[in-house]
């Protein structure tokens, strides 16, 4: 007996006339566009952003316009429109504040207390950071406790310091000055950021044959890059804008950094504008020009020291 299998009948499918139209889903709206209070604090956290920027803009703005102006436009009308500017006011307080000289020796400065404060804040974080006694912790807090001291205070014992140490008027000493007042914040930034390291590394490096110097130098260091350009981005500007101590520890005047220089333009009895500010905008503008072409290692450092913390 042999049956017979038959196939259901295949409907006939209707001919498109046009191109097939794929259903879309409904958009999805964001959290922000349903709530009005959302989008009404968006908008005021966008003006409060704006309305500060333009308040950190304004003045520095003021400056440079008020440096081309001359002295008789200004004391005209100090805050109208300028009606000449000029650039003699720029090339008198260039060769007044004896700008390339008093540049170099900020550069100096700057640069050597940068190097010490990183070389010997990395070296005492690192023995903070992995020996967990009483001693080390007792140490750790006896440096965040000078964070706190300021630098008032301690001018009179540092200047009594240095001229027993026959260093003052030189630039070893105001060097070690800014090495011990930077120090604390150097070990804090430190630290915090070798804590955050495995020990594994430091593990594998001590079966390898590596000592306490060697795994620093060669498993360490290389992984505080982040953190080293948060803290020589504050350190620099700390050093840079300082007043107070190369004013009181450099008697010399070739000595001089750039700021002390731009501070002698300012008379208890008349201020110049005119002159102040062509030598305030020439003071910084080293510093300025450093940060604008590496501003992407800077920001990179920065942001992967946070990252990283």
């Amino acid at each position: 007996m042999t049956s017979h299998i038959t196939s259901p009948p295949v409907e006939a499918r209707p001919a498109h006339d046009g191109p097939r139209r794929i259903p879309t889903r409904p958009r999805a709206t964001s959290p922000t566009s349903r709530n009005p209070l959302r989008r009404l604090a968006g908008g005021l956290g966008t003006a409060l952003l704006c309305l500060g920027t333009l308040l950190f803009v304004l003045p520095f703005l003021f400056t440079v316009i008020t440096s081309l102006r001359t002295a008789a436009d200004v004391a005209r009308s100090p805050l109208g429109i300028p009606h000449s500017l000029t650039l003699k006011n720029f090339t008198d307080a260039f060769s007044q504040i004896h700008y390339g000289r008093s540049t170099l020796n900020t550069l100096l400065i700057t640069g050597l207390s940068c190097v010490v404060i990183t070389v010997v804040g990395s070296l005492a974080a690192y023995p903070l950071a992995r020996i967990t006694q009483h001693w080390s912790t007792a140490v750790y807090r006896l440096f965040i406790l000078g964070t706190s001291v300021p630098v008032f205070v301690v001018v009179a014992p540092l200047y009594l310091l240095m001229r027993d140490l026959n260093l003052l008027d030189s630039y070893a000493g105001i060097v070690l000055i800014y090495t011990a007042l930077n120090l604390p914040v150097a070990v804090f930034f430190y630290t915090s950021f070798i804590r955050s390291i495995p020990g594994d590394l430091e593990e594998a490096a001590a079966l390898d044959g590596c000592g306490a110097f060697r795994t620093f130098f060669t498993i360490i260091l290389p992984l505080l890059r982040p953190v080293t350009s948060t803290l020589l981005t504050f350190i620099s500007l700390q050093i840079w804008n300082d007043l107070l101590v190369p004013l009181v520890f450099l008697q010399d005047p070739g000595k001089r950094t750039v700021m002390v220089n731009a501070y002698s333009f300012i008379d208890p009895h008349t201020v110049q504008p005119t002159t102040l500010f062509p030598a305030a905008l020439l003071g910084v503008l080293p510093l300025l020009l450093i940060f604008i072409f590496l501003q992407r290692q800077v920001v990179a450092g920065m942001s992967a020291g946070a990252v990283k913390s």
